[in-house]
C-alpha cells in the first residue's frame, strides 16, 4: 500500500482539495478527521467534526479510541486500497495516526508527504481560511447522503465537482458546521416545525388529519412522530409513505437540519 500525506494548518482547505488530488494521484482511500473514506463511500470511524469540543475533535482525529481505531483498521485491511491520503495539521499528527492504524510508514523525505502549500495558491488558501473562521463551516470529502446519519441535526450542503470527462462522475463533498465551531446558537422552535407539517398535511389531498406530533430534537438524531388519519379512498401505506418523504424533504429543505427518524402513525380513515 502505497501512504500519502496532506498537511497544512486548520482551515487551509485540506479536505475540500483532498479529492482532486486523489484523483491526480489515483489515490483509494483518505483518512481525514476520524473518517476513513474509500471510493467517495464512508466505510468506517466517527467524525471529529461531531465533537462538542476541539480536544474531543482531536482526539478522534488521532483515533486514540482503541475500539474505533481497531474498527478502521479492520475496515482498511478488508478493502485493502493500493493506496491511501492521510491529511493532518502536521507531520508529526500524520505520522501518528499512520501508525495508530498500522499503515506503512513513511520516511521523512518521501516525495508522497504534501504540503497544502504545494498543491493551492495563496487565495485558495485565504478563502478557506475566511470559510472557517468567519463563517465555521468545515469540508468532508464524502457525500451528504454518506453522511446523513452520522450527522443528523447538523447544517449539511452538498458541494457537488465534475471530477473531468474521462470519468463522467461527480466528486461530491459536504459542508457541516461542527458543534464546536458554532458561534451563538441557532434555534428553529418546535412550533415551527409542527406548522411545516400541518401545512404540508393540508396540501396533501390523502391525509384527512394530523392528530399529534412529537419531536425528538436532539443534535445528534433529530426525529419525529406523527399520528395521522387518511382520507377515505386513497390507499394508506402508499399515502402515509408520501407524506412521510415530503415530510422529510421540506424540513431538510426550510430548516437545513437532517431527519434522522420520521415515524408515520396511521390511527385510521376520514
Amino acid at each position: 500500500m502505497d501512504v500519502y500525506t496532506l498537511v497544512g494548518k486548520s482551515g487551509t482547505g485540506k479536505s475540500f482539495h483532498a479529492m482532486n488530488l486523489c484523483k491526480k494521484l489515483n489515490i483509494e482511500g483518505i483518512i481525514d478527521d476520524g473518517l476513513f473514506i474509500y471510493k467517495n463511500s464512508v466505510i468506517a470511524g466517527i467524525s471529529a467534526k461531531r465533537e462538542s469540543t476541539k480536544i474531543g475533535a482531536v482526539k478522534t482525529a488521532m483515533f486514540l479510541n482503541d475500539e474505533i481505531r481497531d474498527e478502521v483498521r479492520d475496515a482498511i485491511k478488508k478493502q485493502d486500497p493500493a493506496s491511501i491520503l492521510v491529511l493532518g495539521t502536521s507531520h508529526k499528527m500524520t505520522d501518528k495516526i499512520i501508525d495508530r492504524l498500522g499503515l506503512p510508514a513513511l520516511p521523512q523525505d518521501s516525495e508522497r508527504r504534501i504540503n497544502i502549500e504545494d498543491i493551492t495558491t495563496p487565495q485558495e488558501r485565504e478563502m478557506a481560511h475566511k470559510q472557517r473562521n468567519e463563517y465555521g463551516k468545515h469540508v468532508i470529502p464524502a457525500p451528504a447522503l454518506q453522511l446523513k446519519r452520522t450527522f443528523a441535526g447538523y447544517f449539511m450542503d452538498p458541494l457537488k465537482f465534475f471530477r473531468g470527462k474521462d470519468t463522467g462522475a461527480a466528486a461530491e463533498r459536504t459542508v457541516v458546521r461542527p458543534a464546536y465551531s458554532y458561534m451563538g446558537e441557532y434555534f428553529v422552535s418546535e412550533k415551527v416545525i409542527d406548522d411545516i407539517i400541518m401545512c404540508l398535511a393540508h396540501e396533501m389531498s390523502a391525509v384527512g388529519r394530523v392528530i399529534h406530533i412529537v419531536q425528538y430534537p436532539k443534535p445528534e438524531a433529530y426525529k419525529l412522530k406523527i399520528a395521522i388519519k387518511i382520507r377515505k379512498g386513497y390507499p394508506v401505506w402508499p399515502s402515509a409513505r408520501d407524506f412521510q418523504k415530503s415530510v422529510e424533504e421540506q424540513i431538510e429543505k426550510m430548516t437545513a437540519f437532517n431527519i434522522a427518524q420520521i415515524d408515520i402513525e396511521v390511527r385510521g380513515i376520514n
